[in-house]
């Protein structure tokens, strides 16, 4: 039998390049993390030395994520655009950098449930409503309830909607929330893997990452721009749709 490609490895020697054992490679391959080997008889089979990228990746996300098999091979599935293991574990470094920075530059401070009562005179029981939605997400610490910066920022609001006239007595109620958490949770899920498959490896982490936080300001702005935009579009079309009628 002809020696098999410099590229194969024997599943000992993908192991030890790989830093596990050689029953973790069949674990995996059991679980579909891994695609089949080239065989070249019942005993004998061949993996390609690009595997040991992914095995290491599939060992990091485990020991560092704590993630599921299962996740982890959807994670591998959808990940990278076709990048392989090297672009997927640059989004992740670049997800980690990002997620570090907005957690710091938010604060831990926060204010409690009794405070934003006070501040912005939404009532407890829309609170609650809002939080049952998830669209709020307060901590409860020592049996204490407080509200980070983005919470807070989002009560304000609604408390300023309600004082202009967005009340119960004409039909709004904290539910209607639910028309944005539901389309922007869409719209930020496409953001985060457009941006994330536009920048992973072709820039270092820190500059992607700088890249991605001084991008905030300008989206939330266009996004602004692009909703006022569209909503004279559709009061005109509707009017449009009125006079044909």
């Amino acid at each position: 039998m002809s020696a098999p490609p410099r590229e194969l490895l024997r599943i000992s020697e993908l192991a030890d390049a790989a830093g596990v054992s050689a029953g973790t490679i069949k674990h995996y391959l059991r679980e579909g993390l891994l695609p089949e080997p080239v065989k070249t008889s019942r005993n004998m089979a061949w993996y390609p030395r690009e595997w040991v990228e992914r095995v290491k990746l599939i060992k990091q996300l485990q020991e560092e994520r704590f993630l599921p098999l299962k996740v982890i091979r959807e994670v591998l599935e959808q990940g990278g655009n076709g990048g392989g293991p090297e672009q997927l574990r640059a989004m992740i470094d670049l997800e980690d950098r990002i997620l570090e920075r907005a957690l710091r530059g938010r604060g831990t401070k926060g204010m409690s449930a009794k405070a934003v009562q006070e501040r912005y005179g939404v009532p407890p029981e829309a609170l609650e409503r809002l939080e049952s939605l998830e669209v709020l997400t307060p901590r409860v610490r020592n049996g204490a309830k407080r509200y980070g910066p983005d919470d807070v920022q989002i009560i304000e609001a609604i408390g300023r909607m309600r004082a202009s006239g967005y009340s119960e007595a004409l039909g709004f109620t904290v539910y209607d929330t639910l028309i944005y958490k539901r389309n922007l949770e869409r719209m930020v899920h496409e953001e985060v893997e457009t941006m994330m498959q536009r920048v992973a490896g072709e820039l270092d982490t820190g500059a992607a990452a700088d890249l991605v936080e001084q991008s905030v300001e300008p989206m939330q702005d266009l996004v602004a721009a692009m909703r006022a935009k569209l909503l004279v579009a559709e009061l005109q079309a509707r009017r449009a749709a009125q006079a044909a009628s």
